[in-house]
C-alpha cells in the first residue's frame, strides 16, 4: 500500500524589488529543501534581475540567470497562498507587504540591499557574497527549526 506523499510547505520570500535578496533566499531554499519546501520569491516593486548576485550565485553552485522578477500583488491576485511569507528587506520595506489569505506564518530577516552597494564591480560582489552567505546560513537555521 503506497502511503500519500507529505505535501511542500510553499514559501514565499518577499522584498523590494526582487532582484537580489529574495531571489537568493528561494534559489538557496529550492535547493536546499526542494524535497519539502516549494520556494518562489516576488517584490514590492520588481524590478531587473540583478547580474552581480546572479555571478554571486553561480559561484555557489546555482543558476539563476532565467529568473524573472514578480510581483507580490500578481501573486495576490492570482490567490496563492503560502506556509510562510518571509520579507528579507529593510523594516520600512517589510512593513509594506501585504497580508496574504489564509494561515501564513510571517517573519522578517533583514539583510543590506544589494541595490544600495558602490564601489567597482569587484567590491559589489564581495558586499553581495557576504549578504548571499548570510541568506544561507539563516536558512539553514531555519531549516533546522522547521524540521
Amino acid at each position: 500500500m503506497e502511503g500519500k506523499r507529505p505535501q511542500k510547505r510553499r514559501v514565499l520570500f518577499v522584498c523590494v524589488h526582487n532582484a537580489a535578496r529574495s531571489q537568493m533566499a528561494e534559489a538557496f531554499l529550492n535547493d536546499l529543501a526542494g524535497d519539502s519546501f516549494s520556494a518562489e520569491s516576488a517584490g514590492l516593486e520588481p524590478g531587473q534581475l540583478n547580474p552581480i548576485v546572479v555571478e554571486a550565485m553561480r559561484e555557489e553552485g546555482i543558476d539563476i540567470s532565467g529568473n524573472a522578477t514578480k510581483s507580490v500583488q500578481s501573486m495576490l491576485d492570482e490567490g496563492r497562498t503560502y506556509d510562510h511569507v518571509i520579507t528579507v528587506c529593510d523594516e520600512s520595506s517589510a512593513a509594506r507587504c501585504p497580508v496574504f489569505p489564509g494561515d501564513a506564518l510571517r517573519s522578517h530577516w533583514s539583510f543590506d540591499d544589494p541595490s544600495k552597494f558602490t564601489g567597482s564591480e569587484q567590491e559589489k560582489l564581495e558586499k553581495i557574497k557576504v549578504v548571499r552567505d548570510q541568506i544561507k546560513h539563516r536558512l539553514e537555521r531555519w531549516l533546522k527549526e522547521e524540521r
